[in-house]
């Protein structure tokens, strides 16, 4: 159905059509019959790719990126589609409009998209309440991406992320603390090591505040950084004790169509963040469970990213162009990957291009 549909979506502005897909996604959120025919068809139930990181169970490794479903609308069509996990947001304390359009561009024959969107999004107190709503029936883990507001001086971005914390982190599986967009003017300043040892310590301290403590922090990275300048911020990450590492977030070093701004995600990111990806993993010398993202759209894309060090890895733009059978067909294509190369389970294959 999709492979029909896609062409009609592809013939509308990139947002418009955007906008229609998470109207039926969130139609399906508030169904249980139609979650209930979608997750029979969608998911796959095998032992092999279940685990348990942080104390959450993920069924499958396969989860949603941050930035398709920004507002926590559609929080339990992604179970239904059979992703392990999803990653709503990004969320800002107050609502914003997010950047002038057009700002989202197609790149059909690289398989890619750009965007420029800017956090666009209702709020972190609106999408807290959808995500706490759609707790009663997730199962699988909901975790909530945080950043700051645009109009929020650079000095002030500690009080942003604070307030999203407070409002999110009752409610949110896990956290990932968006330091990496380039979408939002300045914000990448706040991966160097003391501004991002300054915002991680104050969102630890807001953790012991809240009663939090158990609450997994991750960071999401800039794909764009040089090996110096990632081997500060992974090394300000490991001194704040986070939980988790998200590599990575989009690259403005990529080409893009005539006009268009911002980063780029998808087949052309693939490479450079598996390398990101695999760097980290040295870093942290397998110490913390990372997340891969970037360029994946097939099983051997995912598996790529799981060898270099990737414990869950996940999809935005793959899915945009694969559609809603997007993580079945990545986990069934996981098995016979695992059984090929003598693995009983799919953490046995993490990291095992450094081994």
């Amino acid at each position: 159905m999709y492979r029909a549909a896609r062409p009609l979506l592809f013939a509308l502005d990139a947002e418009r059509a955007h906008g229609l897909a998470m109207a039926w996604l969130q139609r399906v959120s508030t169904s249980a019959a139609l979650r209930t025919r979608l997750e029979r068809a969608n998911a796959v139930r095998d032992a092999r790719l279940e685990q348990e990181l942080w104390g959450l169970k993920f069924p499958g490794p396969v989860g949603l990126a941050a930035g398709l479903d920004k507002d926590a609308r559609a929080p339990l069509a992604w179970q239904a589609l059979g992703f392990g996990f999803a990653e709503l947001g990004t969320a800002t304390p107050e609502p914003q409009a997010g950047n002038a359009k057009p700002r989202l561009w197609r790149m059909p024959a690289e398989q890619a998209l750009c965007n420029k969107m800017g956090f666009n999004n209702d709020g972190a107190g609106a999408i807290a309440e959808r995500v706490a709503r759609a707790k009663h029936d997730a199962r699988i883990p909901l975790g909530a991406n945080i950043g700051k507001n645009k109009d929020t001086p650079l000095d002030r971005a500690v009080d942003d992320y604070e307030a999203c914390y407070g409002a999110l982190a009752p409610h949110a599986d896990f956290l990932v603390v968006n330091v990496s967009s380039p979408n939002t003017p300045g914000l990448r300043a706040l991966q160097k090591r003391e501004a991002l040892g300054e915002l991680l310590g104050a969102l630890q301290d807001a953790a012991v505040a809240h009663g939090l403590q158990h609450r997994p922090l991750l960071v999401k990275l800039d794909p764009d950084l040089d090996d110096a300048a990632l081997a500060e911020t992974v090394g300000a990450c490991l001194e704040q004790r986070v939980q988790g590492l998200v590599c990575t977030n989009t690259s403005v070093g990529l080409p893009k169509p005539a006009g268009a701004e911002g980063g780029v995600s998808g087949a052309p990111l693939r490479a450079r963040s598996t390398q990101v990806l695999r760097k980290v993993a040295d870093l942290t010398d397998g110490k913390l469970p990372l997340v891969g993202v970037g360029g994946v759209f097939t099983a051997e894309d995912a598996y790529a990213k799981v060898r270099a060090g990737a414990s869950l890895v996940e999809v935005y733009t793959g899915f945009i162009y694969g559609g809603p059978g997007t993580a079945r067909r990545i986990h069934e294509g996981l098995l016979p990957l695992l059984e090929r190369d003598g693995f009983r389970h799919v953490r046995d294959a993490v990291g095992a291009d450094r081994r």
